[in-house]
């Protein structure tokens, strides 16, 4: 009798999931069939995801030189901006993390300190002292004022110092006894053994990067340097108010896209991230 109702209640907590994640899905999918289908049929308040006259009439326009879009030239701003900005983060982040975690150095605990007061200062308090200082370093209208104030993270300086704490020394005095300095036991045996959190932060600080409007709306003033976010808004509100609904579905669903590839690659190593860092 107990196995019939245990059955009987994963039945209904399955069904109540599915039903949610459809109810949560359904806009999801709406949006990248809007994208296939005419103005008419869209603003007719038609809810159906197949559409009467499918049509790819919005994405060639995005990609068509001869239409004058610059819908190319966005994208690859922000892949350029996103890549440069991730691989810096990595990087920098990682040694910070390790430094705080592994080296003996005099301040030590204050800079950690001063990390964990700093992640409680809203981003938004910061916004006109780094206008200000970006304005006077002459680096407006410029990729690098949207990459190098954000070229650390300090919650993901965090997340590795809590990983390094855990990690394995006696893999460290090995690498020591075999002739390997701190700098080649950081690169050649720490890095590749973080690769679970290191691909977690890769995830989160690529998003960041390839989701930010505010920083680039402040800071970038030539269309041909936008990127999607701000070239969204812009590609919007020159068809009279957003009317041309289909072609904003349209950018929207191609801007989705390298975050799901990324996602897809570092899948494994994610999940594999937030159970340790669940777990410490």
């Amino acid at each position: 009798m107990k196995t019939t109702k245990q059955k009987v209640i994963k039945v209904i907590l399955y069904v109540v999931l599915i039903g949610y994640a459809i109810i949560t899905f359904y806009p999801f999918l709406w949006a990248i069939a809007a994208s296939f289908k005419p103005l008419s049929e869209i603003t007719s308040g038609n809810l159906s995801l197949f559409s009467k006259h499918f049509t790819a009439e919005q994405y060639a326009f995005l990609f068509s030189p001869a239409s004058g879009s610059m819908f190319v030239q966005w994208l690859i701003n922000s892949v350029i901006v996103a890549t440069i900005g991730t691989a810096l983060n990595l990087f920098l982040n990682t040694m910070a993390g390790y430094a705080l975690a592994r080296l003996s150095f005099p301040g030590r605990q204050k800079i950690y300190y001063g990390i964990l007061a700093m992640m409680m200062v809203p981003a938004q308090v910061l916004l006109i002292p780094n206008y200000l200082i970006i304005n006077s370093l002459g680096m407006m209208d410029s990729f690098s004022a949207l990459i190098l104030p954000a070229a650390i993270n300090i919650s993901n300086i965090f997340m590795m110092r809590q990983f390094f704490l855990n990690f394995p020394s006696d893999v460290e005095e090995a690498a020591r006894i075999d002739g390997l300095s701190r700098v080649g036991t950081f690169f050649r045996i720490v890095m590749p053994l973080a690769k679970p959190s290191i691909a977690t932060q890769a995830v989160f600080v690529f998003m960041g990067f390839w989701n930010n409007f505010l920083s680039p709306m402040l800071y970038l003033k030539t269309q041909s340097n936008f990127t999607l976010t701000v070239g969204l808004q812009l590609l919007q509100s020159s068809d009279q108010g957003g009317q041309m609904w289909n072609r904003v579905m349209a950018a929207s669903t191609i801007t989705i896209i390298p975050i799901v590839i990324l996602y897809i690659i570092f899948n494994n190593y994610f999940l594999h991230g937030i159970r340790m860092d669940g777990e410490k």
